[in-house]
C-alpha cells in the first residue's frame, strides 16, 4: 500500500507540474487524458484484466491435465483433488465476472459456453449412452453441456454426493472433453485482451486515442464501472434472490448454482472479490490503481462509502453459516442481509459512481 501511496502521489505532482505549466487550474488537470486516468486504465487493463484472465487460463489448464490423468476407476483421491482443481479455476472465473464489457469477440459466445446453468442432463445422458467418441466438438452446439457446470454435474453428482468408484469410464471421457472445452475458451478469453493477441485492453489503455472504441478516458471509466453495476445487479437478484425467494416468495434450491459442490458461498465473495480488485487496482495481493485513484480525488466520501460497502458485502457473505443451500432454507435472515448489502453496493455504484464518472470533466 505504501508503494501505492506513493505512485500516485508523484502521478499527482506530476499532473499539477502540467497544469502549472498550461496555466491551467488544478481541478483541470485531471480531465482528458490525465496522467492518473492514464495510469488507472493501464493497471486496470495489464496487471488486473489480464492477469485475472491468464490465472484462470493457467488454472483451467492444471484442471485439463490433472483430467487427462484419470482413468476409470478415478481413486477418492484423485476425486478430491479434482474437486479442489475445480475450485480453484472457479475463484479466478467469478473474480473475472466483474468484466461484464469483455471482447465482442467472447462475450456472447465464449462466456456461456464457460458458465451456463443449469445443465442440460438430458443431452449428456444421450451422448453418454449412444457410444460414439466423446469430444469437444461433441460439446460444441449446446451451452448447457459445457462449462464449468457440466464438470461440476459429473463430479459431484445430482445430489452433490457421488463417489469416485460412481464414475464410469464414459463419464471420464466426457470429463475429458469439458476440461479441453473449458481450457480451450479461457484460452480465448485471456488472448482477446492481452497484447499479443487480439489486445482488446488497447481499448482502454489508449482511450481517446485513435483506434480505441472508447472517444475519452472517462467513457472507458463509465464502462468499467458499468461492469460492476451489472455484476451487483446478477448478484443480488439473481445469484442470491432467486435461490431465496424465487418467483413467489419461497425458497428455490434449484436455482442456486453452485449447489452441487456447495460452492455458492465462495461464488458470491468472489464476484464482490471482483469488484473489489476493479475498483481499488490491486489482483492477488499486488498494489495497483483502480477507479479509487480517480474517485478520491474530488469526492472522498464517495470513495469512503464505496469501500465500506464493499466490505460489508463481503463480511454479508462471510457471514452466511453453513452452506448456501441449507441457509436459504434455516438461515433465510442471514441471506437477506447478505442480499440487502448487496443491493446497497449496487445501488451506490448506480446512483452515485456512474454519475460522478460521467461529469469528469
Amino acid at each position: 500500500m505504501k508503494n501505492k501511496i506513493l505512485s500516485l502521489s508523484v502521478i499527482v505532482f506530476t499532473a499539477l507540474i502540467l497544469a502549472d505549466c498550461d496555466n491551467s487550474s488544478s481541478s483541470e488537470s485531471f480531465s482528458t487524458d490525465s496522467p492518473i486516468r492514464t495510469a488507472v486504465l493501464t493497471n486496470l487493463s495489464n496487471s488486473v484484466i489480464v492477469t485475472n484472465y491468464e490465472t484462470l487460463n493457467t488454472k483451467a489448464t492444471d484442471l485439463e491435465n490433472l483430467i487427462n490423468g484419470i482413468t476409470a476407476p478415478m481413486t477418492d483421491t484423485q476425486q478430491a483433488d479434482l474437486k479442489l482443481a475445480w475450485q480453484a479455476a472457479r475463484l479466478e472465473w467469478e473474480q473475472s465476472e466483474a468484466v461484464d464489457y469483455a471482447a465482442p469477440s467472447i462475450k456472447n459466445t465464449v462466456q456461456p459456453a464457460i458458465d451456463s446453468w443449469p445443465v442440460d442432463a438430458v443431452a449428456m445422458g444421450v451422448i453418454i449412452g449412444n457410444g460414439a467418441p466423446i469430444t469437444p466438438l461433441t460439446l460444441a452446439n449446446n451451452n448447457a453441456i459445457r462449462g464449468f457446470h457440466v464438470i461440476e454435474y459429473l463430479v459431484w453428482g445430482i445430489d452433490g454426493n457421488k463417489t469416485a468408484a460412481d464414475l464410469t469410464e464414459r463419464e471420464i471421457e466426457f470429463l475429458k472433453a469439458a476440461a479441453a472445452d473449458l481450457q480451450d475458451n479461457t484460452q480465448k478469453m485471456y488472448d482477446s485482451w492481452r497484447t499479443d493477441g487480439e489486445n482488446y485492453a488497447a481499448n482502454f489503455i489508449y482511450a481517446g486515442k485513435t483506434g480505441s472504441i472508447f472517444p475519452s478516458q472517462k467513457s472507458a471509466l463509465v464502462e468499467i464501472a458499468k461492469g460492476l453495476a451489472a455484476l451487483g445487479n446478477k448478484v443480488a437478484d439473481e445469484k442470491i434472490g432467486q435461490p431465496l425467494s424465487g418467483n413467489s416468495g419461497a425458497p428455490k434450491p434449484e436455482a442456486e448454482e453452485s449447489r452441487l459442490s456447495n460452492n455458492t458461498k465462495q461464488d458470491l465473495a468472489n464476484n464482490i472479490l471482483g469488484i473489489k480488485n476493479i475498483y481499488m487496482g490491486d489482483f492477488n495481493g499486488a498494489d495497483g490503481m483502480g477507479l479509487s485513484d480517480v474517485v478520491i480525488l474530488t469526492n472522498p466520501t464517495l470513495d469512503s462509502s464505496l469501500k465500506t460497502k464493499i466490505t460489508e458485502a463481503i463480511d454479508a457473505i462471510d457471514a452466511i453459516p453453513d452452506t448456501f443451500s441449507t441457509a436459504i432454507i434455516n438461515d433465510r435472515p442471514a441471506v437477506q442481509n447478505a442480499q440487502n448489502k448487496m443491493n446497497e453496493l449496487q445501488d451506490l455504484v448506480e446512483t452515485q459512481l456512474l454519475p460522478f464518472l460521467q461529469n469528469l470533466q
